[in-house]
């Protein structure tokens, strides 16, 4: 089935399954490799990617699905709030083995473009669904403070 999806702002014809997962066409049939595949259940986060602005698992929804949505994948995220997590991120050197780190860059990023001033329980209500092996999960909330900090203009 011919489908035509709005990634990173470009439309971008393929021709897939109705069935297969955005994950799959995202990487395999657009070479996007910045989203990850963890669990395949929706379950850990590391295949986050935004559609209409909103954090969603790309591994769990059909492509066909998403025709005349937005999509946005790590290699396309731009903004202040996406900026602000980018250097947060390398500020506070959060990315131990890096495996989960779009999917944790790309729902911080949401939550920051959603609220600017987010408390301790907001951020762990918005990363709640992405897992971390490596257990960066105090870097990875002082990192967002640290991005919100800096949407507010701090240095």
């Amino acid at each position: 089935m011919k489908i035509t999806l709005q990634i990173n702002g470009t439309a971008r014809e393929v021709d897939v399954d109705a069935a297969k997962p955005l994950l799959w066409v995202v990487r395999d049939d657009l070479g996007m490799t910045g989203t990850k595949y963890g669990c395949g259940i929706a379950q850990c986060g590391a295949c986050t990617v935004h559609v209409d602005g909103q954090p969603m698992r790309s591994c769990s929804v059909p492509a066909a699905a998403m025709v005349g949505r937005q999509i946005t994948t790590i290699e396309g995220l731009q903004g202040p709030a996406a900026r602000a997590v980018q250097q947060a991120w390398v500020d506070l050197d959060v990315v131990q083995c890096g495996y989960c780190q779009s999917g944790q860059i790309m729902s911080a990023a949401a939550l920051l473009a959603a609220n600017p001033a987010p408390s301790d329980a907001d951020i762990d209500a918005a990363m709640a669904g992405n897992i971390c092996r490596c257990g960066t999960y105090v870097r990875i909330r002082r990192a967002i403070h640290r991005a919100a900090e800096l949407l507010r203009g701090g240095e």
